[in-house]
This record gives C-alpha cells, sequence and structure tokens, in this order.
C-alpha cells in the first residue's frame, strides 16, 4: 500500500494465496517470479522470510530449522540496475542503509525494520525516542504503554482493530497478515525516495 502511495502501480508475489492483497498478485515463488519478470519492473521489493532472525523465533521457537534467504535475495538483485529493497527484521543480516520505526512516523507500533538498498540513496529520518512501553504481559506482569503488540495472540496483545489502527492497515483484519505486514508508512517513505530517483534519472 505505501508503494502505491508514493505512485507505483504494485504488484505481489507470494507462494501463498493471499485473497486479501489490495493490488495485482501473482502466486508463485518470489525469487523464481523474479528471475523470469525482473527486467520488465522499475523497482523491485523483497522481504525474505524473517523466522531465521527474528527475537521470537531464536526465543520461543529455539532449535527448529528455518531456511535463510537473505544471501541468495541479494546475490539476485544484484543483477538489476533498478532500485531495489531488501526488507527484514531487527538482528537479520541486511545492511542497515535504513533503519525505520513506527516513531518517525507517529504509529502505535515500535516495529524496527532493516532495509538494505541499491541502486539509490535512501535518507535516515530521526529515530525519535520512543514514548513509552509495549503494553502488554512480561513475565507475569501487565505493562501499559502507547505501542501495540502486533504479534501472537496472547499477553494483551490487542484486537483487530488496535493492530489495524496502530500499523495504518485497513484492507484486512486477518490476524496473521497484519503481524507479518510492513507498516505502509515505511514503504511510502521509501518510495517516494525512489519515485524521486526515477524521475530525476528521466529529465
Amino acid at each position: 500500500m505505501g508503494y502505491h502511495r508514493a505512485g507505483f502501480d504494485v504488484i505481489g508475489v507470494d507462494n501463498n494465496p493471499q485473497p486479501n492483497y489490495p493490488f495485482e498478485f501473482h502466486e508463485a515463488d518470489a525469487l523464481d517470479y523474479l528471475v523470469g519478470n525482473g527486467l520488465h519492473y522499475n523497482a523491485i521489493h523483497a522481504s525474505p522470510p524473517c523466522q531465521a532472525s527474528c527475537t521470537l523465533t531464536k526465543g520461543t521457537n529455539a532449535g527448529r530449522e528455518y531456511t535463510q534467504l537473505i544471501p541468495h535475495t541479494r546475490a539476485l538483485l544484484a543483477y538489476y540496475r533498478v532500485p531495489t529493497i531488501i526488507e527484514n527484521v531487527q538482528g537479520s543480516d541486511l545492511r542497515r542503509d535504513l533503519t525505520l520505526c513506527g516513531e518517525m512516523f507517529s504509529l502505535g507500533v515500535i516495529r524496527h525494520r532493516y532495509f538494505e538498498v541499491s541502486n539509490f540513496t535512501a535518507v535516515q529520518p530521526h529515530h525519535k525516542s520512543h514514548r513509552g512501553r509495549v503494553r502488554g504481559w512480561r513475565h507475569g506482569k501487565y505493562h501499559d504503554g502507547p505501542y501495540v503488540a502486533v504479534y501472537g495472540d496472547g499477553g494483551g496483545k490487542g484486537s483487530i482493530d488496535e493492530w489495524q489502527a496502530a500499523m495504518g492497515i485497513d484492507w484486512t483484519d486477518n490476524r496473521e497478515e497484519i503481524a507479518e505486514a510492513i507498516p505502509p508508512a515505511y514503504t511510502e517513505f521509501i518510495g517516494r525516495q525512489i519515485m524521486a530517483s526515477i524521475q530525476q534519472a528521466a529529465s
């Protein structure tokens, strides 16, 4: 949604059905699709699975094996000369060309995300101080705060309405889809910089 707001026609690819996806969608392996179709696009964004890197997996699900697709994604994107973006969670093996936080956009989530960008320059906004804690239960104690924990379904995580409002998402009410999403404010911020770069190169 953020790239759409920045002026792009968005096409999504995932190996699972996404019935609530608001734009053109192809059910396919994203890397295989990129090999066959990548040259048709003005910019490419990739979000490899984060389970190999996220804190929750390393804690709660420690010991399980998860595929690490960041190196393969990076190598494939290096072939293209258009702006490319790889997004992943805090703790992932990405270059930290850009780190975004919900507080930068007055959202109800903290949701730190790393972005590795190529073939354009991304401006890093100031990382504002957090206004408090993420609301919910921690080790048997409830903590109040201005932020919602948008993951899982326990520990006072909040309602679907609260998740939607905190993330700035209104096109799906599916808890798993919201939990896996990037706040559209992030991709709009990046997309506007990419669009300016493309327009400058064309002038």
